[in-house]
């Protein structure tokens, strides 16, 4: 059975606004309250901050993946590969460098070693406020595009006996 486009348009829709859920949830709604929570020290946040960013970073490569499969099977507009352009840059100067950066951090602070003030932490940040407008916008341009695209898909007719 052949993928008809429309079906890959659901799969780049999906997994774009998907990785917003999770970029939403888990930079600006986890990661700031746990350190809110009751007995939970620096060290725990930091441990735990380590392995859910680490883990979200795997889940948010696997996505790139499939947005780039799906992208390129559609041979999507110019605006969509911009958003898809920005958000593989964006996640490999999180990955490269950033995410290493600050588990160099994190590992100094755990072994109570000082560490310099360092504005590494706010750049993150501002890459994760890019990365989430980026996918908002590139999942509309791609819902727009899929809307545009089952309009003018001709329809199965399937006679029932």
């Amino acid at each position: 059975m052949r993928i008809t486009r429309s079906v890959w348009f659901l799969f780049l829709v999906l997994i774009l606004f998907l990785w917003a859920g999770m970029v939403s949830g888990i930079s600006f709604l986890e990661a700031p309250l746990k350190f809110t929570a009751p007995q939970i020290t620096v060290a725990l946040g930091l441990g735990i901050g380590r392995i859910v960013f680490h883990a979200l970073n795997k889940v948010e490569l696997a996505f790139l993946l499939v947005a780039l499969v799906s992208a390129r099977a559609l041979r999507v507009p110019t605006s969509i590969w911009v958003g898809l352009g920005i958000l593989s840059f964006v996640l490999a100067l999180q990955t490269l460098w950033l995410l290493p950066a600050l588990d160099v951090r994190a590992v100094r602070m755990l072994a109570g070693k000082p560490v310099m003030p360092s504005h590494l932490h706010t750049f993150y940040i501002g890459l994760e406020i890019v990365k989430l407008l980026t996918l908002l916008l590139t999942g509309g341009r791609a819902f727009l595009s899929a809307v545009a695209v089952t309009a003018t898909e001709p329809k199965e007719t399937h006679q029932v006996a």
